[in-house]
C-alpha cells in the first residue's frame, strides 16, 4: 500500500519522509536564471512500527530507510523488521501522523508523495568543526589591533567580573566545540521531482555534508 504525507493528496497523513543529502547543484529555469539547489535522494521508506495512544501513550509511526543485507544488522534489529515484514534496512525514526487509520506494517513512502512547489522543512545534522574559538564559534571580532595588542586579536576578552558575580555565568559564549548538532531549516521550496530515481531539488542549502541523514516534514510539525 501507499500512503500519502500531506492532506491534500489523499489518504493518510504521514508527517515526514527520510532521506540523504546527495550534494548541491544550479538548476536553470525557463528565462535562465539560476538556482541553487540541494538534491536529496528521498524513500522509499517502509512502515516498520505503529505506535498507537492504547499502548505507547501517543500516537506515531517508525520508518524504514536504506536498505542493507542481513548480516549488516545485529539480531534485535532482524527481529524488529522480520515482525514487521519490511526488508532489511538501516535507519530507524519516528515521525508523528495524524491518523492511524488506513497505515499498516510494509506501507511504502516515496517521494512521490510530495509535490512540486510544496514548502517543507529538513532536519539534519551539520557539519562537525572541531574545537573553535570564539571569532569561528560565535563570530566575535576579537581584540584591537593597535597599542601593543599584538596577541589577542582572536581573544575573547573578559568574561565576568571578578567580585560580582565573582564566576562565569552559564551561558556564556566561549570556544568549544562546534557543529555536529541537530539542525532545522524551515521554509524551503521544492523545485523539482524525479520519481523515477527518487530525488527532489530542494531551493538552497540544508544541514549536513554529503550522505548526510536528513528528514523532510511538513511545515510546522515537531519531530
Amino acid at each position: 500500500m501507499r500512503v500519502s504525507m500531506w492532506p491534500e493528496a489523499g489518504g493518510t497523513v504521514i508527517q515526514g519522509i527520510l532521506g540523504r543529502k546527495l550534494g548541491m547543484t544550479r538548476l536553470f529555469d525557463e528565462t535562465g536564471a539560476a538556482t541553487a539547489t540541494t538534491i536529496v535522494e528521498a524513500g522509499p521508506c517502509f512502515v516498520t512500527q505503529i505506535l498507537t495512544l492504547d499502548r505507547d501513550g501517543y500516537e506515531a509511526v517508525q520508518l524504514g530507510f536504506e536498505q542493507v543485507r542481513d548480516r549488516k544488522l545485529n539480531s534485535p534489529e532482524r527481529g524488529h523488521l522480520k515482525a514487521s515484514g519490511t526488508p532489511s534496512v538501516k535507519v530507524l525514526r519516528e515521525v508523528p501522523v495524524d491518523d492511524l487509520d488506513g497505515i499498516s506494517l510494509g506501507d511504502q513512502i516515496k517521494v512521490d508523495m510530495l509535490r512540486q512547489g510544496e514548502r517543507i522543512d529538513v532536519v539534519g545534522t551539520s557539519k562537525g568543526k572541531g574545537f573553535a574559538g570564539v571569532v569561528k564559534r560565535h563570530q566575535f571580532r576579537g581584540g584591537p589591533k593597535t597599542h601593543g595588542q599584538s596577541d589577542r586579536w582572536r581573544a575573547p576578552g573578559s568574561i565576568g567580573s571578578g567580585t560580582t558575580p565573582g564566576r562565569v555565568m552559564k551561558g556564556m559564549r566561549m570556544a568549544g566545540h562546534m557543529g555536529d548538532e541537530r539542525v532545522t531549516v524551515q521554509n524551503l521550496e521544492i523545485i523539482r521531482i524525479d520519481p523515477e530515481r527518487n530525488l527532489i531539488a530542494i531551493r538552497g542549502a540544508i544541514p549536513g555534508p554529503r550522505g548526510g541523514l536528513i528528514m523532510i516534514k511538513k511545515r510546522g510539525v515537531e519531530l
